[in-house]
């Protein structure tokens, strides 16, 4: 829904799901999304793509239950925070997993912290840490992470609010080495009494919003406004343009085929439709592809009609591919899926090639992409810096070494640094972070530091947090 891949889960699933992430030691992320965070996630990039390759993603409000019964693929139930985190802390009683508190006001928390040592005697609550109240940009990541790596928690409840709860996880939880990290929003407050819940019987018939209108209209009455009326529109659009459609003979039995090129690459070719009806002929495809180890080209030119489900799918594709550090190429998308990734605004988040060769020239090309690069002209003068691909928290080390060494070799023979942004994909907040370094770095050493011409993607994350005027040129 608006380009958010909801999981279609139980409490009950999410438990069980959870319980295996502990199980593996491997870090993991999941997102309790609202109504919110999808009308946030139609003009944030970042935020869009942290859901998008999010390992689960929990339907946090009735409304987005209607709003897929609309759409043709319903939700099995909600997942709220609120209700899931009570659920988690019994479970991690029993079975010894152990539990940090992050985030929340000082007070909030520490009421939090008691109260559940108090009901939950047995639990392993292992630390609570309220960070002083700062952007994200300012914020002592560093403090933070070092409180979580002492603690050793398996499960961590990030209470900084949506959308920096979300982007502070996305930065950190794979360094943070905690095999389960939740944001959890009020949940906190509601632990610390603080802020209470609706009553049972608003909570099931979908009117909680009302309750914490009531409880905060001056905090949230603007907020509720939008989220109506952007959502409304929003899910009408998507369901009119996507709605369900005869197939008058068309080849919706059509399955993909694999193949292989080379032993590097895979192709998957589609049928001319792509809809809830047609994922369940391509369930076991996600498991084939996971089991190769080649780059995947989708060649999208036979679909007609693609809805909901199948734009779900190729998103879910994209995410199990990122993970395994592979790549998706879209081959020549017809005018239904073009118009598809368009109205989800996802068309960002995949990269297309007109044919075949183009596609597997592409891959070449990243395979082989830097992070940092430094322009010469024909004298063989040191021109701009040049920051290519994604400069995100997996990278930003590499980015960092590199650019500091460039300016350091610069010192004394210029004031002036110019690094260009338009070979840079996507950047995340950890990006922004060293921005923000390289810049003060610049000044310690003489220099005005400026970033130019950067792309629609890296512009949007620069807006989102206000720094473009500060950082670019």
């Amino acid at each position: 829904m608006l380009g958010v891949p909801f999981d279609k889960v139980t409490m009950a699933d999410t438990l069980r799901i959870i319980g295996e992430m502990i199980l593996s030691k491997r870090p993991h992320y999941l997102a309790t999304a609202n109504v919110d965070f999808a009308v946030q996630a139609l003009r944030d990039v970042e935020l869009q793509r942290i859901l998008a390759e999010a390992d689960l993603v929990l339907c946090d409000g009735m409304p987005l239950v209607w709003a897929s019964r609309l759409l043709g693929n319903p939700l099995p139930e909600r997942v709220t925070g609120s209700d899931l985190v009570p659920l988690l802390l019994a479970e991690a009683e029993r079975r010894g997993w152990r539990v940090y508190f992050l985030g929340g006001a000082e007070a909030s928390l520490e009421r939090a912290t008691t109260n559940t040592r108090e009901k939950y005697p047995r639990l392993q609550l292992v630390g609570s840490y309220s960070p002083p109240f700062k952007p994200l940009v300012d914020m002592d990541h560093d403090d933070v992470l070092r409180r979580l790596q002492a603690a050793r928690p398996d499960i961590v409840l990030v209470a900084f609010g949506c959308p920096k709860q979300e982007k502070w996880i996305r930065m950190h939880f794979v360094a943070s080495g905690v095999p389960v990290s939740i944001g959890v929003g009020a949940t906190i407050d509601f632990l610390g009494g603080t802020v209470r819940r609706a009553p049972q019987w608003m909570q099931k018939t979908g009117l909680e919003w009302i309750f914490r209108l009531l409880q905060e209209p001056k905090r949230l009455f603007k907020r509720y406004a939008v989220d109506l009326v952007v959502f409304g529109r929003a899910i009408a659009t998507q369901w009119w343009a996507l709605r369900h459609r005869p197939t008058h003979g068309s080849k919706s039995d059509a399955v993909g085929i694999k193949e292989s090129i080379h032993g590097s690459s895979e192709i998957v070719r589609f049928g001319e439709r792509l809809d809830a009806a047609a994922v369940e002929k391509y369930r076991d495809l996600l498991r084939l592809l996971h089991a190769s180890e080649g780059n995947v080209l989708a060649d999208l030119s036979q679909i007609q009609f693609i809805d909901s489900t199948g734009l779900g799918l190729l998103i879910r594709l994209l995410k199990q591919l990122r993970s395994d550090e592979r790549q998706l190429i879209l081959i020549a998308p017809s005018a239904p899926v073009v118009r598809a990734l368009e109205l989800m605004h996802v068309t960002s988040m995949f990269t297309t090639a007109p044919d075949i060769a183009a596609g597997q020239e592409l891959i070449r090309v990243r395979e082989g992409e830097r992070p940092v690069g430094v322009d010469l002209d024909l004298s063989g003068r040191v021109g701009p810096l040049v920051w290519t691909g994604e400069v995100v928290a997996a990278n930003v080390d590499a980015v960092w070494n590199m650019t500091q060494y460039y300016l350091e070799l610069r010192n004394g023979s210029t004031t002036d640094v110019t690094i260009r942004l338009d070979g840079v994909r996507f950047i995340d907040s950890t990006g922004v972070r060293l921005m923000l370094k390289v810049r003060k770095h610049g000044v310690k050493l003489g220099m005005n530091v400026g970033f130019v011409s950067p792309t629609p993607a890296v512009l949007n994350v620069l807006r989102i947090v206000r720094l473009d005027n500060l950082l670019l040129r």
